[in-house]
């Protein structure tokens, strides 16, 4: 049985996130830090919030140093989002393979995150929000990054794959 951890005061609970998953605007500042060069700072993210999920957020393009990006392709299927491309990072000779993802045509709902990418937080030196240091999804498959303002459990770890 999935213990839901109650929410304290200014935080969530990813049990109360729907599913389908809902995509929302952030005004939260968001940043990624790889090979100790600030790739990403933007105010005009996204973030996609889905029952027992951190949420994963979404950066235009306009507000990354896309000359440390390559589109790898590859891609894999969201049921809801549609047919993501991969991208490596690269800064300084030092690569994060598969470390962001992207929805080059996704599906109407998530339309807004057409030229946005997500960055995987256990890939990358730091992502922030709002200056905090986020911690990765568990479990390295899914790419929500936990902050102090959502509590779980969190699907990804050992155990929660049947969630």
């Amino acid at each position: 049985m999935i213990q839901r951890i109650p929410p304290g005061p200014g935080q969530e609970s990813v049990w109360d996130y729907p599913r389908p998953p809902r995509l929302e605007r952030t005004a939260k500042r968001l940043e990624v830090v790889f090979g100790g060069i600030l790739i990403a700072d933007t105010l005009q993210g996204w973030r996609v919030l889905e029952t027992s999920h951190p949420p994963v957020y979404y950066l235009p393009q306009e507000d990354l140093r896309m000359e440390f990006l390559r589109d790898v392709g590859g891609g894999s299927f969201c049921e809801w989002k549609g047919t993501a491309r991969y991208w490596d990072v690269i800064v300084e000779g030092k690569r994060a393979r598969k470390a962001a993802w992207s929805y080059p045509d996704p599906t109407p709902s998530f339309a807004p995150i057409r030229d946005h990418l997500a960055f995987y937080a256990g890939h990358m030196d730091e992502c922030r929000v709002d200056g905090k240091v986020v911690t990765p999804q568990p479990g390295g498959f899914y790419g929500g990054w936990v902050t102090q303002d959502v509590v779980g459990p969190f699907k990804g770890g050992p155990g929660s794959w049947g969630w």
